[in-house]
């Protein structure tokens, strides 16, 4: 269809891109409808954009308290939005063709490839089947596992509509909660110090925020290490650590007064959330400017390559720590596991870095600029919006149409990722052979 409208077809950047644009403004157009809300208005097609740009990428910002605005009609469209931003546009659109019978174009597989970061194009269709699978049976056990609590909460119907709504909202890395109805935006704050549901909710984030990629290596490999990948390698190695070391600076310097079993609860949830799932158990307000500040710089790196998550990737951050190790110990490359790390992916890992830290700032300036809010708090809400995740200090219902404009750009960008972005609008260009004169530059 967009081939006949431009003159040449559409890269896979582009389809991305179109996609997720139409799959957003269809969002919007629903919720705009008066059977979408509780009291039957018509919501204003900015704030319809905001919630539906939001929940398509997947970050969890809202404007309105989600379970005590939106109309189950509302929040049904919310929950398939959520779904389809999680599982990504064009995986969507590929299940839709293998279950209609027809055959995947060559074009369709390129796509899909770039879309879950795929080394090979071989066997796509395949992966996809393994990714569809593995999304929804992960889905239906976490589900499963909370519908006891929610339905001892808030009865057999709406309680597994509960279980249903936060499993598949945590699976995605979305943030959107149907917990407000006693305290509106309060998050899992009422389930603090309860195991299952923190459990729960983290197990799904992390099994979503990991990547296909790595779901296939543990899948097949089991526990034999040493015979993942590289990149799941990374992925695990750097997970764990940034589990690891907030939760213990979040034990020890930023929760002394509550209960052991919330603060042990509390650190975990803080560490494991901030990387783009948006949901809070405690009350970021209540946290120093430094625990914000860490919460800021998770929320930047974000989940893993190929996953539901958002943010600048922790193969992103490894990268450069490896490259920056090498440059100390004065080796010509970073290296993994005994694996060297190409030229090209550091240079698009310093790319992405620059262009997340450039939003991060840029928006956070602008926003508490026209906003005269503080700029901790303004910057804070930039990194939850550019690396999808959801979280904020409380200023987001407050904002203007600026901000929110801001905010829904950052998203956008946030979700279908900035060098995705930068190959669908920048023109493609020849690889030219011929080199320029070389000329030392001193750094540092």
């Amino acid at each position: 269809m967009w081939s006949s409208i431009f003159k040449r077809p559409l890269r896979s950047s582009q389809i991305i891109l179109f996609g997720f644009a139409g799959v957003i403004l269809a969002g919007a157009l629903l919720l705009m409808l008066p059977v979408s809300s509780k009291t039957g208005v018509v919501t204003p097609f900015l704030d319809c954009l905001f919630t539906s740009t939001s929940a398509v990428c997947v970050t969890g910002l809202v404007l309105f308290d989600t379970a005590t605005y939106w109309s189950a009609f509302g929040q049904a469209v919310l929950l398939v939005l959520i779904q389809i931003g999680g599982m990504g546009v064009v995986t969507v659109a590929i299940a839709i063709t293998i279950a209609s019978g027809k055959k995947i174009s060559l074009m369709q597989r390129s796509t899909m490839q770039d879309a879950i970061s795929a080394h090979h194009v071989g066997g796509i269709v395949r992966f996809t089947n393994f990714i569809l699978r593995g999304i929804f049976l992960i889905e239906l056990l976490g589900a499963l596992v909370m519908a006891p609590i929610f339905i001892r909460d808030y009865g057999v119907g709406h309680g597994l509509w509960m279980a249903v709504f936060h499993s598949i909202s945590a699976f995605c890395n979305a943030g959107f909660d149907l917990l407000g109805e006693g305290a509106p935006f309060s998050s899992l704050t009422g389930y603090a110090a309860d195991p299952v549901i923190n459990i729960t909710i983290m197990l799904l984030i992390l099994v979503g925020g990991l990547g296909f990629l790595a779901w296939a290596d543990v899948c097949h490999s089991r526990f034999r290490f040493s015979q993942y990948r590289m990149q799941s390698k990374v992925i695990l190695a750097t997970t764990a650590v940034l589990i690891l070391v907030p939760s213990l600076y979040f034990f020890f310097f930023e929760f002394q007064n509550l209960p052991l079993d919330q603060r042990i609860w509390g650190s975990l949830f803080q560490a494991v959330s901030p990387r783009t799932a948006g949901f809070n158990t405690l009350d970021l307000t209540q946290m120093s400017e430094t625990g914000q500040t860490v919460i800021s710089l998770l929320m930047l790196i974000g989940g893993s390559p190929g996953s539901t998550a958002g943010g600048m990737k922790t193969t992103t951050v490894a990268v450069l720590m490896a490259s920056a190790v090498a440059v100390f110990r004065q080796r010509e490359n970073g290296q993994f596991f005994g694996r060297r790390i190409a030229d090209d992916t550091l240079k698009n890992a310093a790319t992405i870095f620059i262009l997340y830290i450039t939003l991060f700032f840029l928006g956070g300036m602008i926003i508490s600029r026209v906003e005269d809010l503080p700029l901790v708090a303004c910057l804070f809400e930039s990194a939850s919006a550019v690396d999808t995740v959801g979280l904020t200090l409380g200023i987001t219902p407050g904002l203007g149409t600026v901000s929110k404009l801001v905010l829904i750009l950052l998203m956008f960008v946030g979700r279908i990722g900035g060098l995705t972005l930068i190959f669908a609008t920048l023109p493609a260009t020849r690889n030219i052979q011929a080199k320029l004169p070389l000329e030392k530059i001193t750094v540092g």
